[in-house]
């Protein structure tokens, strides 16, 4: 998977400060020199475009791996997206036995510890569940939900690298999980849940920095009636939406882009590059026809089918920019987890970069400095 070449990316550069023409320099894992020519205010770049690799924080599976099939079904996911071009991610648990999610964080917890070759850099993990409302399951198994327990997210906010976890705050010892995660550094998000915005307020004043999958598995906007989708858009400055346009219409999100002023996209792959056919996630049958994946019923939707980059190209046919698309798979995480040295192209940064020529096809994928071969 690793390519051969290690020749710095060339093209239409974006960095914090505008467009370069030119070329990046590596020294080791970082951006060392842009070298090039700054191109005027409201001049048009030209392809290839250079941007910074994609970060990807709610992400279960891809390629054939998912979140409970140990370190290697992890790694697997993780190289499957990296081909992709995401650089940057956060390996996500879902519902399931104790056991199975402290198996999974562990797994997680020693990759983003020893990063290989070919791999994006690991965060930590997203902890979805399972401290969530059985009212608003979405394609998890409700059997396994749990009240909130302070003392078991405590243990494992210490024994393993948990930088995002989803909470819905009204179930009993929700507000006392949020406060026990949130003060070990992690980020709390609202999700899974049916909480007020009252509610909503108070998990905040506890802790909660953000939303998870926005719109989906929470209660919503009715005007009279108004649920977590209406005080994100109402107050939420950081939220996350899945970028497929199965889960949210297109102008939902647009929406919601105007709204929140740091929306960015995610994925929440499950059985990504798979073909169509019916598959076993996280304990439950799941069927995936195209780009829509589902629960036998045929109408819950079981996670999606895409990978940052088809992300990235769905938000532009939205009508965004360049520019405003890469802050929304890139710069906009980056900025949530209090992170400097990603989601950027300047000196200093950690050299996680793609390539994308005029078509938006991937040309080039750089992580840490490495050089990674494109799935095609």
């Amino acid at each position: 998977m690793t390519a051969n070449s290690p020749a710095s990316p060339e093209g239409s550069i974006l960095t914090p400060n505008g467009w370069v023409t030119g070329k990046v320099e590596f020294a080791g894992h970082a951006i060392s020199v842009i070298d090039g020519r700054t191109l005027a205010p409201g001049a048009k770049p030209k392809g290839p475009f250079v941007l910074p690799g994609f970060i990807d924080l709610h992400v279960h599976g891809g390629g054939g791996g998912d979140w409970q099939g140990g370190e290697e079904g992890v790694r697997t996911f993780v190289r499957y997206h990296t081909s992709y071009g995401t650089t940057v991610i956060a390996p996500t648990t879902a519902i399931g036995p104790v056991p199975v999610i402290e198996k999974s964080l562990s797994a997680i917890t020693s990759i983003a510890a020893a990063r290989r070759p070919g791999e994006a850099v690991v965060l930590g993990a997203h902890l979805e569940g399972p401290f969530i409302n059985p009212l608003k399951p979405g394609a998890m198994e409700i059997s396994f939900i749990l009240e909130g327990d302070a003392a078991l997210a405590q243990s494992w906010a210490e024994k393993f690298k948990i930088i995002i976890a989803t909470v819905a705050p009204e179930v009993p010892g929700g507000h006392d999980v949020i406060r026990a995660l949130a003060e070990r550094g992690c980020r709390v998000q609202i999700g899974h849940s049916i909480a007020t915005p009252l509610m909503a307020e108070e998990a905040f004043h506890c802790g909660c920095s953000g939303f998870t999958h926005l719109f989906n598995a929470m209660s919503q906007m009715e005007h009279r009636s108004p649920g977590v989708a209406a005080y994100a858009l109402a107050k939420g400055r950081f939220a996350e939406i899945i970028g497929d346009l199965v889960h949210v219409d297109a102008t939902v999100l647009l929406a919601a882009y105007r709204a929140i002023p740091r929306l960015y996209a995610i994925t929440d792959a499950s059985a990504a590059g798979m073909p169509d056919g019916t598959f076993e996630w996280s304990g439950r049958r799941v069927i995936k026809k195209g780009q829509r994946i589902t629960l036998e019923n045929g109408t819950t939707l079981a996670g999606s089918a895409i990978t940052m980059l088809d992300a990235f190209r769905n938000l532009i046919s939205l009508g965004l920019s360049l520019e405003q698309v890469a802050e929304m798979t890139s710069a906009r995480q980056a900025e949530y987890l209090g992170l400097q040295d990603v989601g950027r192209i300047e000196p200093g940064a950690r050299a996680c970069l793609v390539k994308l020529d005029e078509n938006l096809s991937l040309r080039g994928v750089w992580v840490d400095g490495e050089s990674i071969a494109p799935a095609f």
